[in-house]
């Protein structure tokens, strides 16, 4: 069938206008998409969302340091939990910003947002080992065993081998009670000495070094335990019977001393804080800078920027 002349035209004439609007609907889109306010909008709209990142970032970071420095586990836990919520509201703003650049950003922004997505994942690793640790306040423990039960037990000790020594101070053996006593004291003493350098340690073989020392100071302080007791005038003492039981209570809390001390939650919070944590926050504020440069260097239609001028230089040769 022949199509008619007038029919082919109107066809023609359809589709030239389909062309023409379709053209003026992609310029229209163009030009509402170019609307400098709306450029300007968008642009402090992801800049804010940057600097929300930024604060978020940085109250996680403040807040975990209170949990590392804490000295109680209420405040650890409280503090950590504050971390950890600031943490996740840098991520909610990260991935918000990610679906707002994926639409209208510019290469170099995406790139850059990757680079900070990757080093906040860091960061979040970091943080997630760092606070698990602060909250369990090993070494704190320790220290509160060491200056608590620890002491009390050696002055209880003490008492006791005073007591000992000046009942036997008309005996004729008055002289090696003395000794044995005096020997067993000091290898005590000498053993709390040793649990302060060995809670602040970090290296397990430092701390395999201190418990050499206090092994090798224990078996002193056995032997002359043991040779106190087969002394026949002391066979039915209670002042012996209070220092063999004072000293087996204070060999029972160094146990409990070392394993917490082992653990070295505090330390090792510490160290990852100062070192490992501060690197990758660090990182993700340099990135999130380079970042926010990139969305302030934006150009929008009709507004023009320039490098400051220092306003003593107006002026100047006149």
């Amino acid at each position: 069938m022949t199509m008619k002349p007038w029919m082919r035209d109107f066809l023609w004439m359809a589709a030239g206008a389909a062309m023409l609007l379709g053209v003026a609907l992609v310029v229209f889109h163009f030009h509402k998409e170019q609307s400098p306010a709306q450029q300007l909008a968008r642009r402090v709209d992801r800049l804010e969302r940057a600097s929300r990142i930024q604060l978020a970032m940085a109250t996680a970071s403040e807040a975990e340091k209170s949990a590392v420095m804490a000295i109680t586990d209420e405040e650890s836990q409280a503090f950590a939990d504050q971390a950890r919520a600031a943490t996740a509201q840098a991520d909610r703003e990260r991935r918000e910003l990610k679906e707002l650049l994926a639409t209208d950003g510019t290469t170099d922004e995406r790139k850059l947002l990757d680079q900070f997505s990757q080093a906040f994942a860091d960061f979040q690793r970091i943080d997630t080992d760092l606070l698990e640790l602060a909250v369990k306040n090993t070494n704190l423990k320790a220290s509160s065993l060491a200056f608590g039960p620890a002491a009390v037990a050696v002055k209880e000790m003490e008492t006791a081998l005073d007591r000992l020594v000046a009942t036997t101070a008309t005996s004729a053996d008055t002289g090696e009670v003395a000794r044995l006593a005096r020997t067993v004291q000091i290898g005590v003493l000498h053993i709390q000495m040793l649990f302060a350098p060995h809670i602040a340690e970090e290296s397990n073989h430092k701390m395999d070094e201190l418990e050499g020392l206090m092994t090798k100071e224990e078996q002193k302080v056995r032997e002359n335990l043991d040779a106190l007791t087969k002394v026949q005038r002391l066979s039915d003492d209670p002042d012996l019977a209070a220092v063999v039981t004072s000293y087996a209570k204070f060999h029972g809390v160094k146990l409990r001393i070392l394993a917490l001390s082992r653990e070295n939650t505090n330390v090792r919070s510490l160290v990852i804080s100062l070192m490992q944590k501060r690197k990758a926050a660090l990182l993700c504020s340099d990135v999130l800078v380079a970042l926010q440069q990139a969305l302030q260097a934006e150009p929008v239609a009709g507004m023009t920027y320039r490098s400051p001028v220092n306003p003593r230089s107006f002026g100047a040769g006149h």
